[in-house]
C-alpha cells in the first residue's frame, strides 16, 4: 500500500535515503483509479527501495504547487530532491515498474 503523503509530512519523504514515487491523484478523477491499484502494488513490490507515497491534489495544495502539477494523474520518480522521471496520464504497471527500477 502506497504511503498518504500530505503537506505536512512530505519533506519527511523527500529527505529520505530512498527515492520518492509521488503520485498526485484525486477521487473523482477515473484515470487516477485506474492506476491506483498499480502504484499500490508497485509500493509492496519495491518497498524495500523507494518510498511510494499518494499526494490527493485537492487536500495538499502546497506540495501539488510546488510540483507544477496541473493534470492528474501525474507520478513523479524523485532521487536525492531531484525530479529525474515523470508520468503524466494513466499507463501500465509495467511502464510504472520499469520506471522505478531505473530510479533505483
Amino acid at each position: 500500500m502506497a504511503l498518504t503523503i500530505t503537506d505536512d509530512n512530505f519533506q519527511e519523504f523527500l529527505t529520505s535515503d530512498k527515492p520518492l514515487v509521488l503520485d498526485f491523484w484525486a477521487q473523482w478523477c477515473g484515470p487516477c483509479k485506474m492506476i491506483s491499484p498499480y502504484v499500490d502494488e508497485i509500493a509492496e513490490e519495491f518497498k524495500d527501495k523507494v518510498n511510494v507515497g499518494k499526494v490527493d491534489v485537492d487536500t495538499c495544495p502546497n506540495t501539488t504547487a510546488k510540483y507544477g502539477v496541473r493534470n492528474i494523474p501525474t507520478i513523479l520518480f524523485i532521487k536525492n530532491g531531484e525530479i529525474v522521471d515523470k508520468q503524466v496520464g494513466a499507463t501500465t504497471k509495467a511502464a510504472l515498474a520499469a520506471k522505478v527500477e531505473k530510479l533505483c
